[in-house]
């Protein structure tokens, strides 16, 4: 009898890497992370945490909250916002496909409170600032070491409304308080720290601006 032909292996492509909705009306949702553009998303546990603090301060009352998240990526927090109440987010990217799957999970979730833009970050906070928009939330998590924190940080001053707050995150803490016990950075000096920690290698903080001298 002739011999059965060997089976040849067949390599399957892993399943996507997938972050979670932690809380609200979409909670245990799971958002897929695009792997072949090296996206770093907010691991849940920092979410959760972050999340928490945002709670406690407004009394868990998103339901006025204007919310922008600059860098996007996998919508991890502009969506776990929306799922919470947020009265809306806007999701900015500058990547053609990020921005497609983030239109995809919109799309899953009836997701009526989002608003997904392809743009850069730099020039969309321009843009709204000179628009007057403003924002009860911030979400900046940018690709570390690329200065873009120290670039981006100081246009939100002029899109947060009063008591605004924008969570940074980073592969560092912020320089409140330099080793060299140099001066704070000009580009953080406007703001103040409200909480921050750290978990593995990602620094989070959460700031608002400092209220200025009568």
């Amino acid at each position: 009898m002739p011999k059965k032909p060997a089976k040849v292996p067949v390599h399957r492509a892993p399943p996507p890497q997938q972050v979670r909705i932690i809380g609200g009306a979409w909670k245990r949702t799971p958002l897929p992370v695009l792997d072949a553009l090296g996206l770093r998303p907010t691991p849940d546990r920092v979410r959760e945490t972050v999340f928490n603090w945002i709670d406690h301060l407004w009394g868990r009352n998103w339901a006025g909250a204007a919310c922008l998240d600059l860098y996007a990526g996998s919508g991890a927090l502009g969506f776990e916002a929306a799922s919470r109440g947020a009265l809306a987010v806007t999701m900015i990217d500058a990547h053609t496909p990020v921005v497609r799957q983030l239109e995809a999970v919109k799309d899953k979730l009836k997701a009526d409170n989002v608003t997904i833009l392809r743009a850069d970050a730099l020039a969309s906070a321009q843009q709204f600032a000179l628009r007057g928009q403003h924002y009860q939330l911030v979400f900046l998590d940018p690709p570390y070491n690329q200065d873009l924190l120290a670039r981006t940080l100081p246009l939100c001053a002029a899109l947060l409304a009063e008591g605004g707050l924008v969570y940074a995150e980073a592969g560092a803490a912020l320089p409140f308080a330099p080793d060299n016990g140099g001066a704070v950075p000009d580009w953080l000096a406007p703001w103040e720290l409200v909480r921050a920690d750290k978990a593995g290698v990602v620094f989070f903080h959460l700031l608002k601006l400092r209220e200025k001298a009568a």
